[in-house]
């Protein structure tokens, strides 16, 4: 591995953390669902209103179908759907499961909403 690498990945993290600090970061997300199902529908509008409500013009989302696209799963690493996945900024990070729950979401990718309250919890209680 070549030294100078590692630090490169340091430094754009770096970076990407100072401009998550203002604001200014793009958010690229991955939503890994099977198929047409309610449970894909209802992962897929609990990221997009996460997303319009704390990233608001900050972020974009690419919905995979885990059974028509099998390679990219497995290059991924995704075990299991629904899988949300925060490619940038660094660091990467994964959820799998329910992702009606504002407050989990935003805290298990590390992301930090400018300029809004603290986020409700939208899942159901019990």
């Amino acid at each position: 591995m070549n030294p100078s690498q590692g630090t490169g990945d340091s430094t754009l993290a770096q970076f990407e953390h100072a401009l998550a600090e203002l604001g200014l970061a793009r958010y690229e997300l991955t939503l890994f669902v099977a198929g047409a199902s309610a449970l894909s529908a209802r992962a897929v509008a609990d990221v997009r209103a996460l997303g319009d409500t704390y990233l608001s013009g900050r972020y974009r989302l690419a919905v995979v179908d885990v059974h028509r696209n099998p390679d990219l799963v497995k290059s991924r690493g995704v075990l299991a759907s629904p899988t949300l996945v925060k490619d940038s900024p660094l660091p990467k990070r994964m959820l799998v499961g329910d992702l009606s729950d504002t407050r989990r979401v935003l805290v298990a990718l590390d992301i930090e909403p400018v300029g809004d309250p603290a986020p409700e919890s939208s899942g159901a209680v019990g």
